[in-house]
């Protein structure tokens, strides 16, 4: 159960910002939408809004880069370079680590804050916290070469020592332990096998229901789920084929064309159909079916759809935390809210899977239940550096003789969408007065 994660100096990210699961102690409305582990709570939803460049994409981007640079830090050398791209706006940013952090809760309801900070080449600062029943106790702290092991992280010495003796400045001590097999290193890295993200606007990212459809559990459970939305779909079939390299186009480079190779490698290519009924000539329908390429015949929503329909059902599965950045793209809002509804629901989420996502769909202002605390918005401040604020934090004032007075809080009941088109929350674009230049034939001649 993710509860919490902070960013700081990351692409238009300057100061410090906190994506926060925790539920607001005022906001009282859909306690069904709050998650329990424990003493632990957390909601299962959380939605994004901001107008374009506002920095959505950027804080969902930075909780995928944590998970990938844990991944990735053993398989990588002493040379690798670390994916250092800080905040450029404002001066002395450049200078500054980038700093990730992480707050779950794992299945036997131990509490983790983990996190670390980094420049190109280095590690500068790692941490690891646990909390199960009282404070919270340090598991280890790392600045530079100096590693502060606690007696509470649970290993052997001798394991421990050739952990901190192998740890590369730019590799994770926390990965470098999971690489030893040092057990509580491990039960950490486990939960992160259910955090994954996916970008609604790359239709031919497809390749984690593909595989999911190799496993009966979920090639049954994905197959209903698509039929349960009506798209005409009888069918998907997933047929693999061995790679051949006559296959690449001959105009391409000999660089490239050896690049392509060597990424392909000997690994298999997949081709997706879907099949659909044939009518007679009255129009009835009869026995015959026709199976068509799903990626040349489909319409880009129903790709859309399919290929969010394997992450959906395996973090509803497993419980675990999919973050979409996106998500109505080719889609019918309808059909988006469709898939919000999964996660709310108990009923279709008994294992407590999340779902974070960055939208421009106001409708689900509107029809998604959800509650205040869960809608968040992204803004950039006056040095376009982007800000995260969450719609319980709005509070109204109200004038009486000449002075302002605290009034109350946004209603559950409040027109969101409405009030988001009128600004009030802030995070809309702000267009300019293009039309009027046009009305006032500002344009510059046309050159002849």
């Amino acid at each position: 159960m993710l509860i919490q994660f902070k960013v700081a100096n990351y692409r238009s990210i300057g100061d410090e910002q906190i994506i926060s699961f925790v539920p607001a102690m005022a906001q009282k409305e859909h306690q069904e939408n709050i998650l329990k582990s424990g003493k632990n709570n957390a909601l299962n939803v959380l939605a994004f809004y901001g107008r374009n460049a506002s920095g959505k994409s950027n804080l969902l981007n930075a909780m995928s880069l944590l998970d990938k640079m844990i991944n990735e830090s053993i398989r990588s050398t002493s040379t690798t370079k670390l994916p250092f791209d800080p905040f450029l706006l404002r001066e002395g940013y450049n200078n500054k680590p980038t700093k990730l952090e992480i707050t779950f809760v794992n299945e036997e309801n131990l509490r983790y804050r983990y996190g670390f900070s980094y420049n190109e080449s280095n590690i500068l600062k790692e941490w690891l916290y646990r909390k199960s029943v009282g404070r919270e106790v340090y598991l280890f702290e790392r600045e530079g070469d100096i590693i502060d092991l606690s007696s509470g992280f649970t290993g052997s010495k001798k394991l421990f020592e050739a952990a901190i003796e192998a740890t590369r400045d730019n590799a994770l001590f926390l990965s470098t332990c999971d690489m030893l097999n040092i057990k509580e290193a491990q039960t950490i890295l486990k939960w992160f096998e259910k955090y994954f993200m996916i970008d609604g606007l790359n239709q031919k990212d497809d390749l984690r229901t593909v595989r999911l459809f190799e496993s009966k559990k979920y090639n049954k459970e994905i197959v209903n789920y698509l039929e349960s939305l009506n798209l005409d779909l009888i069918d998907i079939q997933i047929v693999e084929e061995d790679f051949e390299k006559d296959k690449l186009p001959n105009m391409l480079s000999r660089n490239l064309n050896n690049e392509l190779l060597k990424k392909i490698g000997d690994n298999k290519l997949f081709n997706v159909y879907s099949s659909h009924h044939i009518y007679n000539v009255n129009g009835d329908l009869t026995n015959k079916t026709f199976s068509w390429d799903f990626a040349n015949r489909e319409s880009s929503g129903t790709q859309k759809i399919f290929k969010i329909s394997g992450p959906v059902i395996w973090a509803l599965f497993k419980g675990g935390v999919l973050i979409m950045d996106e998500m109505e793209a080719a889609m019918h809002p309808i059909m988006t809210l469709s898939v919000i509804d999964l996660f709310l629901d108990p009923k279709t989420n008994p294992k407590k899977a999340q779902l974070i996502f960055a939208t421009h769909d106001t409708n689900l202002l509107s029809y998604a239940k959800l509650r205040r605390d869960q809608i968040c918005f992204a803004e950039k401040n006056k040095w376009e550096s982007t800000e995260l604020y969450y719609l319980s934090d709005f509070v109204y004032f109200e004038e009486r003789n000449g002075q302002n007075f605290k009034s109350e809080k946004e209603r559950p009941d409040s027109d969101k969408e409405k009030r988001y088109f009128e600004g009030r929350y802030g995070a809309i674009p702000l267009l300019g007065e293009f039309h009027l230049k046009m009305q006032q034939n500002l344009w510059p001649e046309e050159e002849n």
